[in-house]
């Protein structure tokens, strides 16, 4: 029953704007391309309608390999997914669980390659002018559990929590609202991070905290996801098309991009600290299409974050996949770009 009252909103969505179009003025009648686009905006929205029974709010394993509201580290230790603003968000069960769908559903009701052929018939071979993607969890990934290197720093310092409750206070932490600010990321975060800190360990030792707070930032605390990603990268630059960073982070992710030799591999970077908007406020892919020269609908964001990644960068207007489900690798990213690698 489900299925065919789906089918049956969309047949009379499509019904209703092809009739729109239509009925326009004939000066003012869309070209087959637009009304290709706005049909499939139609589809897009109906179906996340149809699909979502409650908002995803992120989720994920912590570095510890425990579920729960954080996700990876970005500087001092794991994230939660944030809200527009900073007030404290309910976090639900990741992907897969609650109001998940099965996979490919997407796909199949949608016609994604149906899509990407006629992104094809627009652009050649390539699909999207620009590629976005996400820093933590995406790109980079912590290289020890969070907790371990809190305790680990903490020794000398007199912190005797063990990682288990290291992470159980950094979580509570994260969940109160920051009320200093809208944003937790502001320049280089520091009052958020010694609030964290000192939360999480029981220690406000200010040696402690720069310590730890410059730790993340070295290669020693990050790797890549994918060793594969240099050449990806410079094989779709290669190709025209453009790459960015996309990440809420305060302003140590370049000196981190730098220390980790990636930066010369994007054309822009996007940081919450310096653009002032958070994922997954779409404003901030925006600004990383602005700072690329192009158009949200030319671009394509990549990230592992449903809520943060995927509806952000829709509700700017951009395509987005799924790390982790849509694609599992940059070279996957490409190919379906329509790049080989």
């Amino acid at each position: 029953m489900k299925d065919t009252r789906r089918r049956s909103i969309l047949v009379r969505a499509e019904s209703y704007t092809k009739e729109n179009i239509k009925t326009k003025d004939t000066r003012e009648r869309p070209s087959n391309e637009a009304s290709a686009m706005a049909l499939m905006a139609t589809r897009t929205n109906l179906f996340r309608l149809l699909t979502t029974k409650a908002p995803i709010l992120g989720s994920g394993s912590s570095s510890n390999g425990l579920k729960g509201p954080v996700r990876a580290d970005r500087s001092g230790g794991a994230v939660s997914t944030s809200s527009y603003s900073t007030s404290a968000v309910a976090q639900q069960p990741e992907s897969g669980t609650i109001g998940s769908r099965p996979p490919h559903m997407g796909q199949e009701i949608l016609g994604v390659k149906d899509y990407e052929d006629y992104r094809r018939s627009l652009y050649g071979e390539i699909t999207h002018k620009a590629l976005l993607v996400d820093a933590v969890g995406t790109l980079v990934v912590p290289s020890q559990p969070m907790a371990q290197i809190y305790r680990k720093i903490g020794e000398k310092y007199g912190v005797e929590y063990s990682e288990t409750e290291i992470l159980n206070r950094y979580r509570r932490a994260y969940e109160q609202p920051w009320g200093r600010s809208r944003l937790r990321y502001v320049n280089d975060g520091r009052p958020f991070w010694q609030y964290i800190v000192s939360s999480s360990t029981g220690c406000s030792d200010s040696q402690y905290f720069e310590e730890l707070y410059n730790y993340y930032t070295t290669d020693k605390a990050w790797h890549l996801c994918d060793p594969d990603a240099e050449k990806v990268f410079e094989a779709l630059r290669k190709a025209g098309v453009k790459v960015a960073v996309v990440s809420n982070f305060d302003t140590r992710l370049r000196p981190l991009l730098h220390a980790l030799h990636c930066e010369h591999w994007f054309d822009a970077v996007a940081v919450s600290a310096e653009v002032e908007a958070e994922k997954p406020n779409p404003t901030i892919f925006l600004k990383a299409c602005e700072l690329l020269g192009v158009k949200p609908e030319d671009a394509v964001h990549v990230g592992d974050d449903r809520r943060n990644d995927i509806w952000g960068a829709r509700d700017a207007g951009c395509d987005a996949w799924l790390w982790g489900s849509d694609v599992h690798s940059f070279k996957e990213v490409a190919q379906r770009v329509g790049v080989q690698v």
